[in-house]
């Protein structure tokens, strides 16, 4: 079965933090979540976690003993061993024979050997391994994770990204938001959010060939309003050229997107 929302709606109070937003979560399959700050990454993330917001619109999600959170803030006690974290999870969730589990999950994220230690004595990465073992151990058929690589060294991320790369070969439905982009290059489906609304959601290539009009490289841009530094050269955004021997990566499809919500074109070809 197939988890989501269905023109989901959200406010604080008299803001939208979303608005009329529609996906699709697949078993088995690694969504990631991206967009600027701002954009309702972390609200979505929060009612597909089952948290009671002031929402509209109808939300699919497998029972609250059988998701896996966790949230920007950490997802860890710190006061508490690694041990003592794991036992947290196994008692609120009423776990059965856990222990094995949460043996392995934690060999695994490479942290088996700091069971006595106060989890906020770890280091970042080792922080948010705990947390994503920490949410794996109820074996959650729906894993929601806010930026769990955020912050943290190459090496933790990429170790970070094969427990969830398990995670979903084992049938988890998993949602990730990211601030980077060649995570989300990884990810069989992303989800582009913009000042809370919906941009696009398919796989990585489906959004590149969605661009309307072509993106150039650069060395100099014809119209900075249209155009991002990429590396020592610029990317150029031309929403009416048809030819272009540069093919756009994920990251030039998010920016064409949000330059065509903010009217960027539009206002250029107007003035």
């Amino acid at each position: 079965m197939a988890w989501g929302t269905t023109n989901l709606s959200v406010n604080y109070r008299d803001t939208a933090a979303l608005s009329d937003v529609s996906i699709s979560i697949e078993p088995g399959v690694i969504h990631a979540v991206i967009g600027g700050d701002g954009a309702g990454k972390s609200t979505l993330l929060r009612v597909l976690a089952g948290l009671g917001l002031d929402q509209q619109g109808q939300v699919r999600l497998p029972e609250q003993n059988r998701i896996g959170y966790v949230p920007s803030s950490g997802g860890i006690f710190g006061d508490l061993t690694v041990d003592e974290n794991m036992t947290f999870v196994a008692d609120a969730y009423r776990l059965d024979s856990w222990e094995g589990r949460a043996r392995q999950l934690l060999e695994r994220a490479g942290i088996a050997d700091f069971g006595t230690r106060l989890a906020g004595q770890l280091s970042g990465g080792q922080r948010r391994k705990l947390a994503g073992s920490m949410a794996l151990l109820p074996e959650p058929q729906l894993l929601v994770l806010d930026e769990v690589t955020t912050g943290v060294d190459p090496v933790s991320r990429m170790e970070l990204w094969r427990i969830v790369a398990n995670a979903a070969a084992s049938g988890a439905a998993v949602v990730a938001a990211t601030g980077y982009l060649d995570e989300a290059e990884r990810a069989a489906r992303v989800v582009l959010l913009h000042s809370g609304r919906l941009l696009g959601a398919g796989a990585p290539a489906e959004l590149v060939e969605a661009i309307r009009g072509v993106v150039t490289n650069e060395v100099t841009p014809i119209d900075r309003s249209l155009a991002w530094r990429h590396g020592s050269s610029w990317h150029q955004w031309h929403p009416y050229g048809t030819t272009s021997p540069y093919r756009p990566s994920l990251e030039d499809a998010a920016i064409v997107f949000e330059l065509e919500a903010n009217g960027v074109a539009t206002s250029n070809v107007a003035s």
